[in-house]
C-alpha cells in the first residue's frame, strides 16, 4: 500500500486515502480463532470478530442504595455476576476484544421515553419511578451521568472500552450500538449483565435478528425475576437465539488458544 495513503474511519471498516487515491479494500484484522464448548455444541469462533456486552451492571440495578432496592427488591443475584465478570474483562481486554458497557441512561427531560415505558416502573405514577430521586441520595433514577445509572464500583472501566447508552431494554433499540459494532467488524457477541430475562435477552433478541452470531455467558448474567424467567430465558436461548456458555470455558479457551 502506498505509505502516503491516510486511515479514513475505523478500522477495519475504514478506508485509504489521499487527493488522488481512495483505498477501499478494508484489510482484514488478522485471526485469533479459539475452540469453545456450549451447552449445545463446540464453537469455533474468531476473536477479533468478537465484542462482549455487558449490560445494566449500574448502582440502581446492583447497588442496595439503588432503585430496584429501594422498590423492595432483593438485589443478591444481581450481584452474583461481579466477581466473574472482575475475572474475565481483563483477559478480554488482553487479546483485544472490545468491552461494551452498556447502561440504561436516560436523558434528564425523558423526551424519548414513552409512557408506556414509565408506567412499567412506576404503575401507579406516584412512585418513585424513572428520573424520580432516590430518597438515599437524590440521584434521578436512570439519569444519565448520574450515581444511580454509573457502573458499580466494583467493575473497573478502562479507557479503550466503549461506554453505550440505552433508553429501554434493548441495546440496540434507538442507540449507536448496532453501527460501533459494524465499524469494529464485530459479529459474535458475548453476552453479560442484568436481568437476564429482561434487557440482556431483548438485547440479545434484537442481535440475533441483525445477524449477530450470540452467545450468553451464564455466570456472568443473572435475574431478579423468579427462577422459572432464568430457565426460560436458558431454554430461548439455547432453542432460538444462539449458545449458552460460562466464564471458566471461555478462559480456558482463550488461555489454551486451541486452534482447530
Amino acid at each position: 500500500m502506498n505509505s502516503s495513503l491516510r486511515t479514513l474511519g475505523v478500522p477495519p471498516n475504514a478506508w485509504a486515502v489521499d487527493a488522488a487515491i481512495a483505498d477501499i479494500t478494508r484489510p482484514a484484522l488478522s485471526p485469533n480463532l479459539i475452540t469453545l464448548p456450549t451447552a449445545t455444541k463446540t464453537l469455533r469462533l474468531d476473536l477479533a470478530k468478537t465484542a462482549i456486552l455487558v449490560i445494566d451492571m449500574q448502582n440502581d440495578f446492583c447497588h442496595s442504595d439503588g432503585w430496584l432496592a429501594h422498590i423492595g427488591v432483593d438485589i443478591t443475584p444481581a450481584r452474583a455476576p461481579i466477581g466473574y465478570l472482575q475475572a474475565l474483562l481483563p483477559t478480554l481486554r488482553s487479546v483485544q476484544v472490545p468491552v461494551v458497557w452498556l447502561n440504561w441512561g436516560n436523558r434528564p427531560d425523558l423526551l424519548n421515553i414513552s409512557a408506556g415505558t414509565r408506567h412499567v416502573y412506576d404503575p401507579t405514577g406516584d412512585g418513585i419511578g424513572l428520573g424520580d430521586p432516590l430518597p438515599t441520595n437524590g440521584a434521578p433514577v436512570l439519569i444519565k451521568d448520574s450515581w444511580a445509572a454509573a457502573v458499580v464500583d466494583e467493575l473497573e472501566q478502562k479507557p479503550e472500552d466503549i461506554q453505550v447508552d440505552k433508553y429501554r431494554m434493548s441495546g440496540f433499540w434507538d442507540t449507536p450500538l448496532d453501527s460501533i459494532l459494524k465499524n469494529l467488524g464485530r459479529t459474535t457477541l458475548f453476552f453479560t449483565g442484568v436481568n437476564a430475562d429482561q434487557c440482556v435477552m431483548v438485547t440479545l433478541q434484537d442481535a440475533n435478528f441483525l445477524g449477530y452470531d450470540c452467545i450468553l455467558v451464564k455466570d456472568c448474567t443473572a435475574t431478579t425475576s423468579p427462577d422459572y424467567c432464568w430457565l426460560a430465558t436458558l431454554y430461548n436461548v439455547n432453542q432460538c437465539f444462539g449458545f449458552v456458555t460460562d466464564s471458566s470455558a471461555m478462559l480456558s479457551a482463550i488461555k489454551g488458544n486451541r486452534y482447530w
